[in-house]
């Protein structure tokens, strides 16, 4: 039986303008099913990226709420009004807009949302309205509907209505982290614990999630028309980053599998899958079996264990034990199906010399050189150290397990300061691996990270400042730096240093700054001088860091007072004409942070003819800096009312 088509949605179900719907024909039936279905259809997605979770959540229960108002109209015996069921047309729309944004929250591009977190928020404060709205001039008295099912109706109205978005910590970690990775010039000192952050938070830390995440962003592109614009590019970039720090082999970036070289000469061959390493998905040569029963090459599952992995590439259950069993049937099996088939697999001794980590085997002893009596003996094994831990993640955990922690925080006792700086920055590169975080830590290494930053080296202070970002990614190492008066020469380097090193005090200070204590510490500090230098110096280029670093200091009392308003004011206006949209977004979200806490603040903008630029920021800027632009113009003028009414008439 043909289905009866539902008034305003066309074929392909998509819903047509109201006024291109046409008028109603047959019973509202099939329209209350078809809400029902969203509704149930929206309940099914399950789980959610991760920014975007508590979002998802929250819709889909308040598109819930809406269920027993649907079935009470089905049971209705008279028709509906024609205004109740344009209404019915509007929610329809409205949950197709919402199914459609669940559907991208939950299996979409992890990196893309990240990027485009506040228009994903714009998005959903859209669909809010158009649910508010279908809800709000519903003719609930002409339906006749119960008072309890209209007042959980009207409840969820309100809720829509104060739905606001508020940012929190991980939101401003998230924006400052990509504000510092997605600039071309990637030789900063602390990318590579930013890196891991931010692939700790996007959970874009084991095989399965990058595999899944490299086939959304090929959807992605799809979706563009094969278009790779500036965004899409950055994308694949970030993805290509996350591969490297997490020990994944892919040179061809989205490509995600590499023929290897044994295959190049017959690639038609359909080779069995169960002949595959789930990892690098080439053919198995040493195959074995771990805990949760699945076979993995030797080599593979081994270098995913030493990178500290506990749990199963492909299962993601947790290994109840590490031991590796050969699977000689399988092995026999494929060696007589590479013979079938003339194919000649390398030996393990070919692959094994063409491994990237070079150096592995000499970490014993040269940790064991570390505690050397010659000076010289110590100095090049800590470089070679220093080089090891760099780029591999296996060598960090080899170090660290051969007792290299404590043998480089020992040498920044040392008099000798070249020493010292390639001890600190051995332990930034070791500091990567969240365990080493731990380790370094309770070896009491931070006082001494701290010593090597007032007085150490140019490098040595840069390293130290890029040590301590790395460490203070873990909560519990924010307070400990702070205590330990990490703050005043991180504030000092902001002032004084190169500008790499102000660019690692920045980064090292926003992090810290996170946690509520160190705000105090830092206004103490001073930090208030070298923040507005960033902000004068064009030629630093990083007015958009100082600008994260107020904004938040301006959560505090100590940060507004200690502000000089009509000077900081005035370079905040400046700022909102000349900057680049995302210097202009950043100014916009201070001066509503300070407005927001003082309306002196906003009565002083005012003095300075900001009304207008803050208008076509609203207009025109990023949606974050739209949505800031509009609560700031909200607040200047609530401000300029008052003295409107207490003008004199005349």
């Amino acid at each position: 039986m043909e289905k009866t088509p539902v008034p305003g949605v066309d074929q392909g179900g998509r819903v047509l303008d109201e006024e291109a719907a046409g008028p109603r024909e047959h019973d509202v039936d099939d329209l209350i099913q078809e809400l029902l279905e969203m509704i149930q259809s929206a309940s099914s997605f399950g789980d959610y990226r991760r920014l975007q979770r508590k979002e998802c959540f929250n819709l889909v229960r308040r598109m819930k709420l809406v269920v027993p108002f649907l079935e009470e109209i089905k049971e209705l015996q008279d028709p509906i009004p024609d205004a109740a069921y344009d209404r019915l047309c509007c929610l329809h729309k409205a949950f197709t807009s919402a199914r459609k944004l669940l559907r991208c929250c939950h299996d979409g591009s992890k990196i893309y949302l990240a990027l485009e977190s506040e228009a994903m928020m714009g998005r959903f404060h859209m669909v809010y309205e158009k649910i508010k709205q279908s809800l709000d001039d519903m003719p609930y008295e002409q339906l006749g509907i119960t008072d309890e099912v209209k007042e959980q109706v009207e409840l969820m109205s309100v809720q829509l209505k104060r739905a606001k978005r508020k940012t929190d910590t991980q939101d401003m970690e998230l924006a400052m982290d990509l504000m510092v990775l997605l600039p071309q010039e990637q030789n900063r000192n602390a990318d590579g614990a930013i890196l891991e952050r931010l692939a700790k938070n996007l959970e874009l830390q084991t095989l399965p999630d990058l595999r899944a995440e490299t086939m959304a962003i090929k959807k992605l592109i799809k979706e563009r028309g094969g278009q790779s614009g500036e965004n899409t590019q950055q994308i694949i970039n970030l993805l290509n980053k996350f591969k490297q720090i997490s020990g994944i082999e892919d040179s061809n970036g989205l490509d995600d599998v590499t023929l290897p070289k044994y295959l190049e000469k017959c690639p038609s061959l359909m080779i069995p899958s169960d002949f595959l390493c789930p990892i690098t998905l080439e053919i198995m040569m040493d195959p074995v079996i771990v805990a949760t029963g699945q076979t993995y090459e030797r080599r593979s599952i081994q270098k995913w264990l030493d990178a500290g992995h506990r749990a199963c590439p492909k299962t993601r259950q947790n290994l109840a034990h590490l031991s590796l069993t050969s699977n000689y049937a399988l092995r026999n099996v494929i060696i007589n199906w590479c013979e079938k088939n003339k194919i000649e697999l390398l030996k393990r001794e070919q692959i094994e010399d063409s491994d990237c980590l070079e150096g592995k085997d000499d970490v014993p002893s040269l940790v064991e050189q570390l505690s050397s009596i010659h000076l010289d003996v110590q100095r090049k094994a800590v470089k070679r150290i220093r080089s090891l831990a760099k780029e591999n993640p296996d060598n960090r955990v080899a170090i660290a397990k051969h007792g290299g922690i404590p043998a480089l925080v020992s040498l920044l006792n040392y008099p000798d300061s070249k020493l010292k700086e390639h001890a600190v920055t051995a332990l930034l590169n070791l500091s990567i691996d969240e365990l080493n975080k731990r380790l370094i830590a309770k070896e009491d290494a931070i006082p001494l990270i701290v010593e090597v930053l007032k007085i150490g080296t140019v490098g040595g202070k840069e390293n130290s400042a890029a040590a301590l970002f790395s460490l203070s990614m873990l909560d519990e190492n924010k307070e400990l730096i702070g205590s330990m008066n990490g703050i005043p020469p991180l504030v000092d380097l902001l002032q004084n240093g190169t500008i790499r090193g102000k660019k690692d005090a920045a980064t090292a200070l926003f992090n810290l700054l996170l946690n509520c204590k160190n705000k105090v510490r830092a206004i103490e500090a001073g930090i208030m001088t070298p923040l507005r230098t960033l902000l004068d110096d064009k030629n630093l280029s990083m007015e958009d860091e100082a600008l994260s670093i107020f904004l938040l200091l301006a959560s505090r009392p100590e940060g507004r007072g200690v502000i000089e308003k009509r000077s900081f004011i005035q370079k905040l206006v400046q700022l909102i004409k000349e900057g680049n949209s995302k210097t202009k977004e950043c100014a916009v979200a201070v001066l509503l942070e300070l407005g927001s806490h003082d309306s002196s603040f906003t009565s002083t903008l005012m003095q300075f003819g900001a009304y207008e630029h803050i208008c076509e920021i609203e207009r025109s800027g990023t949606n974050r800096a739209q949505r800031k632009a509009k609560s700031l113009l909200q607040l200047m003028r609530q401000c300029q009312l008052p003295r409107s009414l207490a003008r004199p008439k005349g």
